[in-house]
């Protein structure tokens, strides 16, 4: 099929290469179909050469590619996102080369986003939807985004991950784990608890001690906190109370727009996808027990995409020298 701007179709080529077969010149006749003496001249060559299959569209990619990434690279790329499940910047770091390069490569070979896929069987389940407005506030601190996640809790001895789906191990009624999370919009700073509900004194306390746990990694001040519109937050008087002790703003996003929270939302995803469900847990406490060693982890080590590949530890240093 030719492309979108092509002056002239396999058939309109044959008309063309026809009417010049017939001893009429290439000049008059490309001036009749409306293209160059040029184009006209290539394609009665092609013509001449091949016959009709040379009026066939070619593909415009180099024969060779000398310069290609080899094939054993590629491979280890692969199976390196097969076997952890992790972005370019971590699988550059096992594999040895750049993360545009593990980019270029998955792309290549067609591997869907980790968005798309089961954090556990990497098979592709949801679509993907983006948002056009996109921020960030300038310096630490200046916003800071709360949600809330519930995840079921874990039978002791394992659950359905570990067994199989059955009656005996469906934990039914040992209820949930409410993970509160807590993210810096410009640093990518996070704090993550576990408690056993998302009740406004919870809410309250748990902002508390985020704001502690930011104080002691470079971020004194708060000065925004946005949440969702949920009944903790908006009717309930106690995080308001919280927000206003920390001498900061409360903000609420737009009704039935997650998406708004969106670092919150996306470091839900994370957890979930790095710690939550990345393995199969034999108890609750076990999983609970694995979360502060995961946090420092995301905070102290783990480069972060969305602010250029650094770690969020680095921005909060960097931003203390400028601000």
């Amino acid at each position: 099929m030719s492309h979108a701007n092509a002056r002239l179709t396999p058939a309109g080529r044959l008309i063309m290469v026809r009417r010049i077969a017939a001893g009429r010149p290439v000049a008059h006749v490309a001036a009749e179909m409306g293209v160059s003496r040029t184009t006209a001249w290539r394609w009665w060559r092609r013509f001449q050469a091949e016959g009709r299959p040379g009026l066939v569209d070619r593909p415009s990619v180099a024969r060779t590619h000398p310069r290609r990434t080899p094939a054993c690279v590629e491979t280890r790329v692969r199976i390196a996102r097969m076997l952890t499940r992790r972005g370019p910047l971590t699988i550059s770091r096992i594999v040895g080369v750049p993360a545009s390069t593990v980019g270029r490569v998955l792309a290549r070979h067609r591997v869907p986003p980790l968005a798309q896929c089961d954090p556990v069987t990497g098979q592709v389940i949801r679509a993907t939807r983006r948002s056009a407005n996109r921020y960030e506030h300038p310096y630490p601190g200046s916003l800071v985004h709360v949600d809330v996640k519930k995840l079921g809790r874990i039978p002791d001895g394992g659950g359905w991950r570990a067994h199989g789906r059955s009656e005996q191990v469906r934990g039914r009624g040992i209820g949930y784990d409410y993970v509160h999370a807590a993210i810096d919009d410009h640093s990518r700073l996070a704090y993550v608890e576990i408690h056993d509900d998302e009740k406004t004194s919870t809410c309250a306390r748990f902002l508390t001690n985020a704001a502690a746990y930011f104080a002691a990694h470079g971020i004194a001040r708060i000065e925004r906190v946005i949440t969702d519109n949920a009944f903790a937050y908006r009717p309930g008087t106690g995080f308001a109370m919280a927000v206003a002790r920390l001498g900061a703003r409360q903000k609420f996003i737009r009704p039935h727009c997650p998406w708004t929270n969106g670092k919150a939302e996306r470091l839900n995803r994370t957890f979930a996808t790095e710690w939550a469900y990345a393995r199969v847990w034999t108890s609750n406490t076990e999983r609970a027990a694995a979360l502060p060693r995961w946090l420092e982890h995301y905070n102290m080590n783990r480069p972060h995409l969305g602010i250029g590949g650094i770690r969020p530890i680095d921005r909060v240093n960097n931003a203390a020298g400028q601000y």
